[in-house]
């Protein structure tokens, strides 16, 4: 199935529709898997690990036994790092060394980005700006556009072809909307924004990026 996207101007008017590249947005693309591995993947290279516990050693406590082991009644008990002991040591806690490092094929990665981009077309969840002609930064212009748009107050992803200050630091103070690269998109980003508004020139560079390699 061949799939097209309606290109808006500032004002909300459909200006075109254009046809979108088949070898990206294709239906045979669609993969649950391969997207649902690849969000794993990110979100465990993302994790930053800071859980560390002390070990038996490393409790500060005295070595010393803290009372005879036979003739009292009581089980034997060692000194009060002891794990079985409150505020002794943990015995299997994390020791902030874990390692959450995942990784995919590249073939895998990119076949999980165009499905994500195929699904979010397919379910009418993407369009296009023919361009942004804002010459200063300003938030009030960006959250104009998004209402001409029919846009304001959804979690929508603006993805541009190339960096631009404007368009950055005028959509960033808007709630939950979020400026990526085009060279950066990845399914994580596509997923978790309800809309995705890509400048007319960043579906080339998509293309550019990731069917030349």
């Amino acid at each position: 199935m061949t799939y097209t996207i309606k290109v808006f101007n500032e004002q909300g008017k459909e200006i075109e529709e254009i046809q979108l590249n088949e070898e990206i947005f294709n239906d045979k693309n669609i993969n649950i898997s391969l997207m649902h591995e690849f969000i794993v993947m990110q979100l465990a290279n993302a994790r930053y690990n800071i859980a560390k516990t002390k070990t038996r050693g490393e409790v500060k406590a005295s070595g010393r036994k803290l009372y005879r082991q036979k003739g009292t009644g009581n089980a034997r008990v060692g000194d009060a790092a002891s794990p079985i002991r409150r505020g002794g040591g943990v015995a299997f806690g994390p020791t902030g060394n874990e390692n959450y490092h995942k990784d995919m094929p590249k073939k895998q990665r990119r076949k999980a980005l165009f499905s994500a981009l195929t699904v979010k077309v397919k379910d009418n969840e993407a369009l296009a700006l023919d361009k942004y002609s804002a010459k200063e930064i300003k938030t009030k212009n960006a959250a104009v556009v998004l209402k001409n748009l029919g846009l304001e107050g959804e979690k929508v992803l603006v993805v541009v072809p190339e960096k631009n200050e404007i368009i950055a630091k005028s959509f960033r103070n808007i709630p939950g909307v979020k400026v990526l690269l085009a060279n950066y998109v990845n399914p994580y980003d596509l997923l978790t924004h309800k809309k995705v508004l890509f400048l007319k020139d960043s579906l080339a560079k998509i293309e550019d990026t990731f069917l030349s390699k």
